[in-house]
């Protein structure tokens, strides 16, 4: 895919950029495309690299202009005995490659002091000393890739003060940015460029004082696709691996599932153009050449948050904080109204709008429209229902066996016995009482079950799901693109009462009826009735459920 039209939009945005998207989205790769299109050695050849780019027709005179110093922080061993010995080494090998690479360009004594260096800071400033660029023609172009990826492990596999030791106060990280924001200033300043990529701004924004100078382009509308593939993308790569006859699927069938699992980026909320993951659509594009069918695993791992990561969001001493209860709201709606920001510390994430904002940078959450976010795709769904389930087991709220689910639901999907999976369901709810103290509402109900749901490959479980008018509690559409001899769906209404209220016969009737119409009035949405009036075998089920508190009194 040609990104290269974004080249002079880089140049008129700034000289000290930082731009952050999910993981896997990308971002390494456009570090390249910049490396290659400003390297002054390069210069002579640039048409040539860029033989069928946008940008080979259209040069800007900044091209092959610079010298290119890149650093890779996702090679720093976050282990905190290690880190910043690790750091240390990464950034004087990135500073030897360097001198290698410019070694016609830059002067010898200047090559020999930099190899003599054991520190990588002591290195750094000897390089963008002014007077070492005295007798170089070009300026410099610093590209960091992956910048917080060694803080991001700290902060979630050891501990927020060796964090906090790095980027704060004298920390060997804070330094670091301290002599590249030197490095910029004055009339013979050599640094003239740079490009930082990352996931989160958390770290820049604890190392601010150190450089304060950078420009968050993230949200810039002009940048949304700069990252990811567009829906026109997706169908020319899949035509492509069709014609060379890797897939063997129909386009239509391919584009209606990768759209539903990788699909609905959006960076900048005013936009109209939804972006997908790469990674995930190369995933996909490899898992179906090589079994040629639907895969059972439509998840890559590389794009999975490892659940440590997320951990340090929700639990203080083994006990949820205040950002558990916002994100089962965000799971219970599947969006929220929340302004993004462009930068926040580690200390402020126990804020609402804060925490939402670093969902939204990891990829959790991404603008709907202008000012709504939503859970993006069926792959982050599943994420966090898998993220639920084990922070119900680490904190020994809830347990089940799935082997056993997972045989009941089984038969719920081929055979169409579903009454065993809940009873089992809200049997256990009922018997393990560390989970009461959750079934706080309806929303806590459905989220529960979702998550337990979501283990099998039968269906794709929705929440939420807006269908004639109205909202599908659960809806657990057959994945017949997956395994066409599926032969039920299910469309589930939860009702719910408080134990502080009164259950009686009369009021359970009203919930009854009610849940009946409302299952009756999503049962005519076109996209269901189309989707089981095509196979007279296939069959809709709807189920009501009534709850009590944490008990279930009725299921029909």
């Amino acid at each position: 895919m040609d990104k290269t039209r974004y080249i002079p939009l880089i140049e008129q945005a700034g000289d000290y950029l930082f731009f952050l998207r999910p993981r896997r989205f990308g971002k390494s790769l456009w570090l390249g495309t910049l490396e290659a299109y400003y390297d002054v050695l390069n210069k002579d050849k640039i048409t040539t690299i860029f033989k069928n780019t946008w940008i080979a027709d259209n040069l800007t005179p900044e091209a092959g202009n610079y010298l290119i110093l890149r650093f890779n922080f996702s090679m720093v061993d976050p282990n905190p005995s290690r880190v910043e010995e690790s750091f240390n080494e990464t950034c004087l090998q990135s500073i030897e490659d360097f001198v290698f690479k410019y070694r016609e360009i830059l002067p010898g004594e200047l090559q020999n002091k930099l190899f003599s260096y054991k520190k990588a800071d002591r290195a750094l400033k000897s390089l963008l000393s002014p007077s070492t660029f005295k007798e170089i023609q070009h300026k410099l172009y610093v590209l960091i890739d992956e910048y917080d990826n060694f803080t991001n492990t700290i902060l979630s596999e050891y501990s927020s003060s060796t964090y906090h030791e790095i980027t704060h106060g004298s920390g060997f990280l804070r330094y670091f940015y301290n002599i590249l924001k030197g490095a910029t200033t004055g009339p013979n300043a050599p640094l003239a460029k740079i490009f930082i990529t990352g996931v989160s701004p958390i770290t820049m924004d604890d190392v601010t004082s150190g450089f304060n100078i950078g420009t968050p382009i993230t949200l810039y509308p002009q940048f949304n696709e700069l990252a990811g593939f567009t829906q026109e993308d997706v169908k020319r790569i899949f035509e492509y691996y069709i014609d060379v006859g890797w897939l063997n699927q129909p386009i239509e069938k391919l584009i209606e599932i990768a759209s539903t699992w990788y699909n609905s980026y959006k960076f900048d909320g005013y936009s109209s153009v939804f972006l997908y993951n790469p990674d995930m659509i190369f995933y996909f594009i490899r898992e179906v050449g090589t079994y040629k069918r639907i895969p059972d695993i439509l998840i890559d791992d590389n794009v999975k948050m490892d659940y440590t990561k997320l951990k340090y969001l929700v639990i203080i001493d083994r006990k949820f904080n205040g950002n558990f209860s916002v994100l089962q709201k965000v799971m219970d709606k599947g969006a929220i109204i929340s302004p993004i920001l462009t930068s926040f510390p580690l200390e402020s994430l126990l804020k609402q709008s804060h925490f939402i904002s670093h969902l939204f940078y990891l990829g959790i959450l991404s603008f709907k429209d202008k000012d709504i976010l939503n859970i993006p795709n069926q792959t982050v769904w599943n994420i966090l229902f898998e993220y639920l389930r084990n922070i119900y087991e680490d904190l020994d709220i809830f347990r089940l066996d799935i082997f056993d689910l997972q045989h009941m639901l089984r038969d719920m999907a081929y055979r169409g016995r579903w009454y065993d999976v809940f009873k089992f369901l809200s049997k256990e709810i009922e018997k393990q009482g560390s989970i009461r103290d959750f079934i706080t509402g309806e929303s806590a109900i459905k989220i529960l079950q979702a998550a337990y749901l979501n283990i099998t490959k039968y269906f794709t479980v929705k929440t939420e799901t807006e269908l004639n008018k109205g909202f599908a509690d659960i809806y657990l559409e057959p994945f017949w693109e997956r395994d066409e001899n599926v032969k039920y769906g299910y469309l589930i209404e939860i009702k719910y009462v408080p134990r502080s209220k009164k259950l009686t016969d009369e009021h359970l009737s009203q919930l009854r009826n009610k849940a009946k119409e409302q299952l009756e009035q999503y049962s005519k949405d076109i996209r269901i009735s189309e989707k089981f009036s095509s196979d007279p075998e296939k069959r809709l089920i709807k189920i009501y459920q009534i709850w009590y508190g944490w008990e279930m009194v009725e299921i029909g």
